[in-house]
């Protein structure tokens, strides 16, 4: 464990009066809301915690919020990093570690993202059942600490089977409608062209972003299971046009009721 990662866990430990949180939740953009469902929520910003980058992104509150939900200890990042912004790989990777080390042992991501099929409008919710890493950059690249994780890591099964079944009984529990996909990691900032969109189909993607396999690549390295769900917030570019930051935090806040009631269902089952 890094000296970063020790200061970090030692200083949320002291906001948890002795209870761990035992499900990490990232919430993307335009998603901060959910943190408000947390019952006696204890709120810690990024900026005091050691090591974690702060949030430049509108749409990203930048908190660490800790509390109760679905009869669950939670840990939410109210906010992510994003490689664009300019943050080393390595800043992406230590919230993560941390959140395993203070005692969570199963991540939920939630990002925004765009479609590749028609037949997934705006305000659809998509299940990761798996990823492309189309950048070819990873957090695990460096000397690797054996404490950690092993040098060489399995991402046969990125996102649990476990945990997507669980996900698609919450969904039917709550007459939600769950598409599910894979998942396209673009570096951004900029907006994908309909040639890369027309590629990126090729290779079997069903939504494209600019977050997600990061944190996914170093929970999976830790040892962590990963669930994750994408909000689909605008058609892909030649399939519209007008693409926006605006409009992706616009079609998070209309989709934020319907992904909240899926993320407690979620959190009841695991």
């Amino acid at each position: 464990m890094s000296d970063l990662v020790r200061v970090a866990v030692a200083d949320i430990l002291e906001h948890t009066q002795g209870k761990a949180p035992e499900i990490a939740i990232i919430l993307g953009s335009g998603l901060s809301d959910f943190a408000e469902v947390l019952e006696n929520p204890s709120i810690i910003p990024y900026e005091t915690l050691a090591g974690f980058p702060t949030s430049g992104v509108a749409g990203h509150s930048g908190n660490l919020v800790l509390g109760e939900a679905g009869g669950r200890k939670i840990a939410c990042l109210q906010g992510r990093w994003h490689a664009y912004e300019g943050h080393s790989l390595a800043d992406l990777a230590l919230p993560i570690r941390v959140l395993k080390s203070v005692g969570c042992r199963t991540l939920v991501s939630t990002c925004a993202a765009g479609s590749l099929r028609e037949n997934m409008p705006p305000g659809s919710l998509m299940m990761l059942t798996d990823h492309i890493n189309w950048t070819g950059l990873s957090p695990l690249v460096g000397e690797n600490d054996d404490s950690v994780g092993p040098r060489f890591t399995d991402m046969s099964e990125a996102y649990s089977l476990k945990l997507q079944e669980l996900m698609r009984d919450a969904s039917a529990a709550e007459d939600l409608a769950l598409h599910e996909g894979v998942y396209l990691w673009c570096l951004g900032p900029s907006f994908e062209t309909p040639a890369e969109i027309r590629a990126f189909g090729i290779l079997g993607a069903d939504a494209v972003g600019m977050s997600t396999v990061p944190e996914t690549l170093v929970a999976r390295h830790c040892g962590m299971q990963v669930a994750a769900v994408a909000v689909i917030t605008n058609y892909a570019s030649g399939m519209q046009s007008g693409l926006s930051h605006e409009q992706t935090l616009a079609s998070g806040k209309e989709a934020a009721p319907r992904l909240k009631k899926l993320l407690l269902a979620l959190l009841q089952r695991i």
